[in-house]
């Protein structure tokens, strides 16, 4: 077994190639309940369309899922608890108190731990039936084939398009069907990418990745924890229909849930692209895969950091205390992050101009009148310094004010290198971050 798994029960099915076919495979002849899996999932063998069979296709299925987050949580709640036999669960990311109020697997005792242990404790807890398989690694073209291949459906709980267009490309290479969503703010999407000749996959639709930076994730957007479980337990469900040999309900289609509404809509995709370089009859895409970060443009689950300034223009948080606040130097520090962040906190001594008012609004003369009476007040220099939440915004304030000041012989203009987040780092641990 590859040394990236880390199998908690040892795998007890034997397949034949005689009996029924589900999920592209025949079941064993000899392949059996117990009568405590008969009474755990009575009540969903009690619908027609599951039944005995339909219990043993599920305990026959191997799902892979990419993911420990927001939707890969709800995703393997529903299908450990449904009895998938076995389940492997891809992540490298630590459990952090910001993902408690959506990622319902983790808890505040996990904060710190890896992801993907804490995942199987509580999966383990609801049903010791399921094989579990903890996969601690981040997905890439030097891995992804090799651990996709072992499983029959793939669901993407991952929130970047660089995952995407991997997971999309591997699963065509290897025949898997790819159960895809995503989640941010009160908005909530799913599909069904490559479950059959007329299915198309990622590429299909979206041939071109979009712009670097250009990409929203619940990082920056923020999401309501709700609206990722519900398309994780969507994503269980098309995975569970799939496993017991029924047409998932959204491959071709896309699946749009607005949470403020509370409306579901539904829409026809296109069918393949025959210019498709992943599915097409001319696919250029093999084994050897792409460079996805070059491809994208930006690393898979990083935000990018922007290196606009020159080093002498900016300075560390360690130095900003140091040179200014234990020295006491009359300064203004601009907090540039939008109003609503602003809002929900702040550096004590720090005055709120977002960068969109900056560059479109009446920020920039809210921000000249600040320096104006700063240096009637003080003859000598004035000191402006912007900071923001991970030290991108601040690097273009920068840059748009020393655009702007003509007579800057007399203001010092710099940024702090990683913002807030750097601060809580460096300096104060307990500020609170979001």
């Amino acid at each position: 077994m590859n040394s990236v798994f880390k199998p908690i029960l040892s795998f007890r099915l034997v397949f034949k190639p005689k009996g029924h076919l589900f999920c592209g495979r025949r079941l064993s002849s000899r392949m059996s309940l117990s009568a405590d899996e008969v009474s755990r999932y009575s009540r969903q063998m009690l619908c027609q369309e599951v039944g005995k069979s339909g219990q043993l296709a599920l305990k026959a299925t191997s799902v892979l899922i990419v993911g420990c987050g927001g939707l890969g949580c709800p995703a393997s709640l529903y299908l450990t608890a449904a009895g998938i036999g076995r389940i492997g669960l891809v992540d490298n990311d630590v459990v952090d108190r910001s993902n408690l109020h959506r990622q319902v697997l983790h808890n505040e005792t996990r904060v710190g731990k890896l992801k993907t242990d804490s995942a199987v404790e509580s999966l383990k807890s609801i049903n010791s039936n399921v094989i579990l398989e903890p996969i601690e690694c981040r997905l890439n073209r030097t891995n992804a084939s090799d651990i996709i291949s072992k499983y029959d459906i793939i669901i993407d709980g991952t929130d970047n398009p660089m995952a995407r267009y991997l997971l999309s490309d591997v699963c065509v290479l290897n025949k898997k069907p790819l159960v895809s969503g995503s989640a941010l703010r009160f908005d909530g999407q799913l599909t069904v990418y490559n479950y059959d000749s007329n299915t198309p996959c990622y590429r299909c639709l979206f041939p071109t990745p979009p712009p670097a930076g250009t990409v929203t994730n619940c990082n920056d957007g923020g999401v309501i924890g709700v609206i990722p479980g519900i398309i994780g337990d969507m994503q269980a469900l098309e995975t569970i229909k799939i496993a017991i040999g029924r047409r998932p309900s959204y491959a071709g289609q896309l699946l749009l849930f607005d949470g403020l509404n509370g409306s579901f809509k539904s829409i026809k995709l296109r069918g393949k692209s025959a210019d498709c370089i992943s599915c097409g009859p001319n696919a250029t895409i093999g084994q050897e895969l792409m460079d996805y970060e070059e491809f994208c443009g930006v690393q898979c689950n990083q935000s990018q950091s922007l290196k606009i300034l020159a080093p002498e223009e900016r300075m560390s948080c360690k130095e900003y205390e140091i040179n200014y606040l234990n020295a006491k130097i009359d300064h203004l520090l601009i907090d540039v992050r939008p109003k609503l962040q602003a809002e929900i906190t702040k550096l004590e001594n720090a005055l709120s101009i977002p960068l969109e008012d900056l560059q479109k609004g009446n920020g920039f003369e809210i921000l000249e009148d600040l320096i104006d009476k700063e240096m009637n007040r003080n003859k000598n220099k004035v000191n402006v310094i912007f900071m923001c939440r991970r030290g991108n915004a601040s690097q273009k304030a920068v840059k748009l004010l020393k655009s702007k000041i003509t007579t800057n012989d007399k203001i010092l203009i710099k940024d702090i290198t990683g913002g807030l987040e750097a601060w809580v780092k460096e300096i104060d641990p307990t500020f609170p971050m979001y």
